[in-house]
């Protein structure tokens, strides 16, 4: 446990910060599930519209520093030649 007020500080804002990314993950997570379920169905509307939200949640993962930009070019990469198998 810190003893310095400044150490006490960065605990406590890392615990946030980690809370946050936690979240931002998980919201991310389900969006590309989400996508993974309508291709699953057959659905090309409902894949279309949960395709484009799931790079906008992509795109905005890497712009919060969740994702590396390389590991996103891969998913939305993975993503689109799913939409276009269908």
């Amino acid at each position: 446990m810190p003893n310095i007020k400044s150490a006490k500080k960065r605990v406590s804002l890392s615990r946030i910060a980690n809370e946050r990314n936690k979240m931002e993950k998980s919201v991310l997570k389900t969006t590309i599930k989400k996508f993974d379920a309508a291709v699953a169905s057959g659905d090309k509307e409902e894949a279309a519209t949960a395709y484009t939200a799931a790079v906008v949640a992509v795109d905005k993962a890497v712009n919060k520093g969740i994702l590396h930009k390389n590991n996103a070019a891969r998913k939305k990469s993975s993503m689109t030649l799913k939409k276009n198998a269908m």
